[in-house]
């Protein structure tokens, strides 16, 4: 048994919460992994894990050893890269966690000219409006819309992204066009509920600032939904620039307020600790910067 190499599996298992999991991330068969498990508590004289529970649970001893292992692996990783500085590739595997649109309109199209720079890298790019678990599901780099609060994880600010009141001609042509702020709580609005507090929007328009209590019909958590609510007519959204910039550029769709500044929401790359130390995560993430 390669002491290190069985660390490593016990930490993943800890973090995906699942042997299956880490399985089919390393390639290997379930028994594979758990004949490294036992192997490690063999070799530790203990148990790591309480095997009578229905799920995954450390014992009090594979606690400690979990946190003694981290910082172990974390050590020898920095020794390794103290010693290959300014000989590391920016090669290899990196993963991408993206929001659906965001990475569909902003982050997809700029992939082929990361690669083009960095022909070595291969890029797993993941697109879900639900923020992924970076530690769990191995993330390398997670682009984030809105306030991040992950303790423990690194946040790069990669700028803002400003937004705007959208509607429908047909929307506008059947209710009306709200002209001012205020006038959109007579409105079907339709929130977007990954944002906290989505179902208050606010403006600011010079030194004066408004905030309205909106109403309306439909939520999602998606912001294609929303979007596509939106050209069928349904109601009023708040949202990104970049999601409606092709339908305003084509008329179906209506940038109303202008004069009145929605709240920009701020953009960031979110990694661990242990990943920030990576070539390719620091070249991808001032690539982003660089772009966006």
């Amino acid at each position: 048994m390669d002491l290190f190499d069985a660390m490593q599996v016990f930490v993943r298992v800890v973090e995906r919460g699942s042997f299956s999991a880490v399985a089919r991330e390393l390639n290997l068969g379930q028994p594979a992994v758990s004949k490294q498990i036992r192997a490690l508590e063999q070799h530790l004289g203990g148990a790591l894990f309480a095997r009578s529970t229905r799920h995954l649970a450390l014992t009090d001893q594979g606690q400690r050893f979990y946190s003694h292992s981290k910082e172990i692996l974390a050590s020898l990783d920095t020794a390794r890269l103290s010693f290959t500085r300014g000989q590391e590739q920016i090669a290899g595997p990196l993963r991408v966690a993206a929001p659906v649109s965001f990475g569909r309109l902003c982050i997809a199209p700029l992939i082929g000219e990361f690669l083009a720079r960095h022909p070595q890298v291969q890029i797993d790019l993941k697109l879900n409006d639900q923020n992924e678990d970076v530690l769990k599901e191995n993330i390398d780099v997670a682009i984030r819309i809105g306030v991040v609060k992950n303790e423990g994880l690194v946040a790069v600010s990669l700028g803002a992204s400003p937004r705007r009141v959208y509607a429908a001609p047909a929307y506008l042509q059947q209710h009306g066009t709200p002209l001012e702020p205020a006038d959109l709580a007579r409105h079907n609005c339709l929130g977007f509920t990954l944002l906290e507090h989505y179902d208050v929007w606010r403006f600011d328009q010079q030194d004066k600032q408004h905030r309205v209590m909106i109403r309306g019909n439909v939520t999602s958590n998606s912001s294609e939904a929303i979007r596509e609510m939106v050209l069928s007519g349904l109601g009023i959204s708040l949202s990104p620039q970049w999601l409606f910039a092709a339908d305003v550029r084509q008329g179906t769709v209506s940038s109303l307020l202008d004069a009145y500044q929605p709240v920009a929401l701020p953009i960031s790359a979110v990694f661990s600790q242990d990943r920030r130390r990576s070539a390719r995560t620091r070249a991808f993430v001032d690539f982003l910067r660089e772009r966006l």
